[in-house]
């Protein structure tokens, strides 16, 4: 059976070790106020991520503004005028188990919903093979991407085509495959045993890539 790892944390720090890889990494921090605080004095928005847990499951976004914080958790957002008044509302409506931070990436859209990709690849015999490349749509007035909370799936073509105007699809795809390998070497080697991977990415605006997440069981 092929190994597993839930740890978004661990699989971040070994991907991190790799500076070419690093570049493509948003700033991530294990959550704890203070860590908060220094994000977001440097980013306009993060997001708040459980380190075990898939499905966007727990995901929470929180915003800064002149006039306070915005927190959202899927539909639902809480304005907060002050820093200490955030963190009450995030202690009252996290999950129960560690937190990540990573700093939030303005991700090309398409009507206005932000669009990221999933590329799956399994290991079969000696060689890992590319088995998809898929775009995930958010559902209208959301910022997480998942399939399971309503986004709606498209070929990686067509989500690249309409949501970066100008570009090579062929480049950019090209470009995220040879990522994907590299991350691919990376993990085996710190990792023997994992079998299949699933790499989440996001393009920003300018079209740079971001990964935003890798699962060793992807849907």
């Amino acid at each position: 059976m092929a190994r597993q790892l839930a740890s978004k944390w661990l699989k971040t720090e070994a991907l991190l070790r790799n500076g070419y890889i690093a570049a493509h990494i948003p700033q991530t921090a294990k959550y704890s106020p203070e860590h908060l605080k220094w994000m977001l004095e440097r980013y306009k928005f993060v997001f708040i991520k459980p380190v075990k847990g898939g499905g966007g499951h727990g995901v929470i976004k929180v915003a800064r503004y002149a006039s306070g914080y915005y927190c959202t958790r899927l539909s639902q957002t809480y304005y907060c005028a002050h820093f200490e008044e955030l963190k009450k509302v995030l202690s009252a409506i996290k999950l129960r188990r560690p937190y990540l931070i990573q700093q939030g990436i303005e991700l090309a859209t398409i009507q206005g919903r932000p669009i990221d990709y999933r590329i799956k690849t399994v290991k079969n015999g000696e060689q890992w093979e590319f088995r998809s490349m898929v775009g995930r749509l958010a559902r209208p007035g959301l910022v997480i991407t998942n399939l399971c909370k309503g986004g709606t799936l498209l070929p990686g073509r067509e989500g690249l085509r309409r949501s970066l105007k100008g570009i090579s699809v062929s480049a950019k795809r090209r470009e995220m495959r040879e990522l994907t390998r590299l991350c691919i070497s990376v993990l085996e080697g710190q990792f023997p045993g994992v079998g299949e991977l699933g790499f989440d990415y996001g393009l920003d605006r300018r079209g740079r890539i971001w990964i935003l997440e890798v699962n060793t069981r992807p849907q």
